[in-house]
C-alpha cells in the first residue's frame, strides 16, 4: 500500500508521497514561528520509493514575514539542504523527524524596521537597562545607567547609524549618535567596530559624557548579538557573510540541524 502511495501522481504530476511530505514539513515549520506571512516547502525524491527508507534528495524552504519568539521579525528566511535522512513513519503521523544530523545553506533578510522593533523586546531591553559596569557608574556618579531608546539606520558598506539616549538615573538624558561598522566574528557573533561619534547635535555641556557613553554602548552592542543565545532547539546557526542593502540587512551562512525543533 505504501509503495503504491509513493508512485501515485496528482493532476500537477506531483508524487503523492512528496506531496504528503511537503504538507507535513510546511505545517511543522510554520509552528516554529509566532507569525508567518508565507512558508513554502519543496521536497524532492527520485525515485519516489526512496521515501519508504526515509531518503530524500533535497529540501528547500522559503518563508516571508516571519516572527520568532513574538518580537524578532524576519523579512525572509531560506533554507536548502542536499540529501536528508528522515523517519518516514513520523511523516505518516503528521510529524517530521531526522534520522541523522544534516547541514543546510541559510539566508536571512532583516528589515531596518524589524531590527528597531527587536530593540524593544524584553530580552534586549534587559541588556540595556540598569547597567552597573564600572566605566558607566563612574560617569553617572555611581548610579546605574540605562539606554531606553535605541534606533538604528542601515547605511551602505556594512555600516549602521546608532541613535540612542542614555538615562543617568538623575533626570538627565544624554543623546548619542554613532556610526559603526558591523561584521562577523567566529561565524557566530555580530561585531560593532570602528565607532565614529558625532557630537554636532549634542550640547557643549554634554559632549564629553556623550562621547564616553557612546563608546560604552558600542562595547555593549559588540558583546550582545551572539547567535548561540538565539539558537532554536537542535539547530546551530553559523554565518559566513553579511551585507547592508538599502533598508535590508542580509546574512548568509549555514545551519547544523541535529533535530527538528519543538514548538517554541
Amino acid at each position: 500500500m505504501l509503495s503504491g502511495l509513493t508512485g501515485l501522481k496528482d493532476s500537477k504530476g506531483t508524487d503523492w508521497g512528496e506531496q504528503m511530505l511537503n504538507t507535513v514539513a510546511s505545517q511543522t515549520i510554520r509552528r516554529l514561528f509566532t507569525q508567518s506571512e508565507s512558508v513554502e516547502v519543496s521536497v524532492r525524491c527520485y525515485p519516489s520509493s526512496k521515501l519508504l527508507q526515509g531518503s530524500i534528495d533535497s529540501f528547500k524552504m522559503k518563508g516571508r514575514g516571519l516572527v520568532i519568539r513574538r518580537d524578532f521579525a524576519t523579512e525572509e528566511l531560506s533554507v536548502e539542504t542536499d540529501a536528508v535522512a528522515i523517519d518516514f513513519s513520523s511523516v505518516l503521523s503528521g510529524k517530521l523527524r531526522l534520522k541523522q544530523p544534516t547541514q543546510a545553506i541559510v539566508q536571512v533578510v532583516l528589515l531596518e524596521a524589524g531590527i528597531n522593533q527587536a530593540f524593544k523586546a524584553e530580552l534586549v531591553r534587559k541588556r540595556l537597562e540598569h547597567l552597573t559596569v564600572p566605566q558607566l557608574t563612574a560617569l553617572s556618579g555611581g548610579q546605574p545607567v540605562s539606554f531606553p531608546e535605541v534606533q538604528v539606520k542601515l547605511l551602505p558598506q556594512n555600516r549602521l547609524r546608532v541613535m540612542a539616549k542614555a538615562d543617568l538615573n538623575n533626570g538627565e538624558l544624554v543623546p548619542l549618535n554613532i556610526i559603526v561598522t558591523v561584521g562577523i566574528e567566529r561565524r557566530r557573533r555580530i561585531s560593532f567596530k570602528d565607532p565614529e561619534i558625532e557630537l554636532e547635535q549634542v550640547s557643549e555641556a554634554q559632549r564629553e559624557i556623550s562621547r564616553a557613553l557612546s563608546l560604552a554602548l558600542v562595547e555593549i552592542l559588540d558583546s550582545m548579538v551572539d547567535l548561540d543565545r538565539f539558537d532554536l532547539d537542535g539547530v546551530k546557526m553559523r554565518l559566513n557573510r553579511l551585507e547592508t542593502e538599502g533598508q535590508r540587512l542580509i546574512f548568509s551562512g549555514y545551519a547544523e540541524i541535529e533535530r527538528i525543533p519543538k514548538n517554541p
